[in-house]
């Protein structure tokens, strides 16, 4: 059975999806094939139901929650740090200051809307955001992906991300930033296989990290490399996105519930009704 999986070309996406393109995985039946996009292109083809596996930004989720589940794995959240708003040395912002995000339907996009209704959002590829902000061009811009660890020298840090989620949320969680989704019309059979595959791949990618990033930097598949792409894949591609913990399960729910207090969608999810019911391989075994 032929799979597209859809993934972001940041260096975690591609670190936890290339032990299954490396052969180092039993994808039994299965073959895939992978598309890279940036994460806005990639939120917007999910609303179209695009792709049969999509990495997706878990702000998008509820909008998408009737055609995709939720996959337990590749997940990616922040832990003290996240996304950067970021401005020009000593620039002050007014409230309602010009600022350059990633996509409308990024998870850093929903938090900053929410914590600054006044400022006016322009929406640009997220490798075209640090030099908006140095040109002029905009006055603020929140960076993602591996631009969060090397910016230039005339840009500072106005507002760390992860302060607005606790400041919205509260102490003790994880921030939840971007994970999988499978499309309902697989049988769920296969969306079961399908998420076990994803599991093992970031498992075995976890387990062989210094030898896959090797892979990685020798064909130039990430923007970064050596101690840098390590303390990326730390912070976003570690043992914590081989599966859902009850922890970060709570996060997502918080997430939801901040959307719909502030009207993002109609009605209050949790994250948990929305994964694939393991229940049904039980059944089956019996």
């Amino acid at each position: 059975m032929k799979i597209e999986l859809a993934h972001s070309p940041d260096a975690d996406d591609i670190f936890m999806y290339y032990a299954i393109k490396l052969g180092w995985v039993d994808t039994k039946d299965y073959q895939f094939s992978n598309v890279g996009l940036d994460i806005e292109t990639l939120n917007e083809e999910a609303l179209k139901g695009s792709y049969d596996v999509s990495a997706i930004s878990f702000g998008i989720y509820p909008l998408i929650r009737d055609e995709y589940a939720l996959l337990r794995t590749a997940i990616s959240f922040g832990d003290g740090y996240g996304p950067k708003l970021i401005k020009q040395k000593g620039r002050r912002l007014k409230p309602n200051f010009k600022v350059a995000l990633s996509g409308r339907y990024t998870t850093n996009a929903m938090l900053f809307r929410i914590y600054y209704p006044q400022a006016r959002p322009i929406y640009m590829d997220f490798l075209e955001i640090e030099e908006a902000v140095v040109s002029g061009r905009v006055d603020a811009g929140v960076l993602i992906h591996e631009s969060i660890l090397d910016f230039d020298d005339s840009l500072e840090v106005a507002k760390e991300i992860w302060d607005i989620w606790v400041d919205l949320a509260g102490e003790g969680l994880p921030l939840p930033l971007g994970g999988m989704a499978v499309r309902r019309s697989l049988p769920l059979n296969r969306a079961l296989d399908i998420e076990q595959i994803l599991i093992d791949g970031v498992k075995v990618a976890n387990e062989r990290k210094d030898e896959l990033c090797r892979r990685l930097e020798r064909d130039s598949l990430v923007r970064i490399s050596d101690e840098m792409l390590t303390k990326y894949l730390d912070m976003y591609a570690s043992d914590e996105s081989v599966e859902l913990s009850p922890l970060q399960l709570k996060a997502l729910d918080k997430l939801y519930d901040i959307g719909y207090q502030h009207n993002l969608w109609e009605m209050p999810i949790k994250a948990e009704d929305y994964l694939l019911p393991r229940e049904y391989e039980e059944l089956r075994s019996r």
